[in-house]
Formats: structure tokens, C-alpha cells, sequence
């Protein structure tokens, strides 16, 4: 049966000489793949059309939990300005390759929206690292290792919190401090943010580079040691940001 589908390409493999499988990020579906049979021929009309970390509107024979086999395919948008230097192709590249790391652990259709609005805010020039940072938190429900900021991890109470520790996944009072980075009260207060910002409704966006610095450093950290999604595009990108 056809079906239209909307979707973001987030990965794909050569199939055969001339085809290619693609896994897309649908609103419908989640995450599904895509057969797309003949397109890397030169004179294939879908050759240009079909490019990773772009948004499409598929025209798909569907069938559930098998390679649904492609008719025909329409750009939504190519985020031509995401490409347009280095440092933003980074961020594409990395929230596209966390997505799909995320999708194939909880394939909930929500996440196609979460990550969208994401790359429109950056697409219309608010920060990307901060952003970023904030799909990486809303993400963490999905793999379901939820951050703790309103109370101490160690010892449950809500006063005198002095600073974030990745190792045990949240904050941290002043009675069960015993060593490592104390971060700017800010950030306890801007990562809690973060998490509980609607990404749809920010349409500015006034973090200080001290701020951006040490939550995007607590949750690298963070990542790298609970969810094993800890990519190279991500490292990439940190070396670029530095």
C-alpha cells in the first residue's frame, strides 16, 4: 500500500551497484527503512533529492517492520544553511547521529518533532551549542537515565546544592561534596532550564559562554559514561568549539 510519509534521513547504506537503504525519521512511524532501488545512477531524478540530514516528504510502499520500497520523494528542506560552514555541518551531523542512536533504542514518533524544531531554531540563527545541549537533555528521558536537579543524588535533600557531578548524574550538596569541578551557580539553575523549555516557544537565547561551557561539559561527560552513545561527530564537534 502507498503512503506518504514525512521523514528526516538520518543514516544510509549502498545496497547493490546503483540503490541505497535509508533509515528515516518519520512523524508517522518513528524510524523505518527505506529501499531506494536505482537512485545513485547518474540519471536518477531522486539522486539529488535523497542527500543525508535532509527532510522529505516520501511517496513509499509501506510494510511494517520490513524495508519499505520508494516511489517517489519531495525536499522539504535541505538545511542549505547548516551546511554552509564547518562548525554548523558539525552540529548537523551530530544531532542527526544521536537521533538515530536514540530512535533505535526508544523508536517513539516524538522524537522526529523534538529534533526538527531543534534544527529550525539553529537554521534561524540562535546558538547552536546551547540548543544542542538541550536536545541532549529532553533525549535522556527517551534512553531513560534522567537527570536528578532538584534534589543531591547522594542524599536526597533539596538544600544547599553546590554543584552538578556527570559521575553520579546530578547535583550535588555542599554535605556530600567530596571532590571535582564546582561549577557557577547559574548553571545548576540554566540546566534545570534547559530541561523543562519548551524548544518551540525560544525565540532568543542569553547564556553566558562560562554557563554554555560547563553544562555542554557536564553532559558530554555525562553521556559518554551512561548511554554509550558517545559519538565521534560529538568529539569532532567539541574540538571545533574549543
Amino acid at each position: 500500500m502507498d503512503k506518504e510519509v514525512e521523514g528526516i534521513i538520518l543514516y544510509e547504506t549502498p545496497f547493490q551497484e546503483s540503490s541505497k537503504i535509508i533509515q528515516v525519521l518519520t512523524k508517522e512511524y518513528g524510524l523505518i527503512g527505506i529501499l531506494c532501488r536505482g537512485v545513485l545512477k547518474p540519471k536518477s531524478k531522486f539522486r539529488c533529492k535523497l542527500n543525508k540530514f535532509s527532510r522529505v516528504n516520501f511517496n513509499l510502499i509501506y510494510r511494517e517492520n520490513k524495508l519499505g520500497i520508494l516511489v517517489s520523494a519531495d525536499v522539504i528542506d535541505n538545511y542549505s544553511y547548516l551546511r554552509s560552514d564547518i562548525i554548523l555541518i558539525s552540529y548537523l551531523t551530530y544531532l542527526c547521529e544521536l537521533t538515530y542512536q536514540v530512535a533505535k533504542q526508544s523508536n517513539s514518533p516524538k522524537l522526529y518533532d523534538t529534533l526538527i524544531i531543534a534544527l529550525e531554531k539553529i537554521n534561524n540563527k540562535l546558538d547552536p551549542l546551547v540548543i544542542t545541549n538541550m536536545l541532549e537533555i529532553k533525549y535522556l528521558d527517551y534512553l531513560g537515565i534522567k537527570l536528578e536537579f532538584d534534589k543531591c543524588v547522594v542524599c536526597h535533600s533539596s538544600n544547599n546544592i553546590l554543584t552538578l557531578n556527570s559521575e553520579l548524574g546530578g547535583v550535588i550538596c555542599q554535605n556530600c561534596y567530596i571532590d571535582g569541578p564546582i561549577v557557577n551557580k547559574k548553571t545548576i539553575s540554566m540546566i534545570k532550564r534547559y530541561y523543562y523549555f519548551d524548544l518551540k516557544k525560544i525565540t532568543s537565547i542569553d547564556v553566558s559562554e562560562v554557563v554554555k561551557k560547563e553544562i555542554n561539559n557536564f553532559l558530554t561527560n555525562y553521556y559518554e559514561k551512561y548511554t554509550g552513545l558517545y559519538t565521534k561527530s560529538k568529539y569532532f564537534l567539541n574540538t571545533l568549539i574549543k
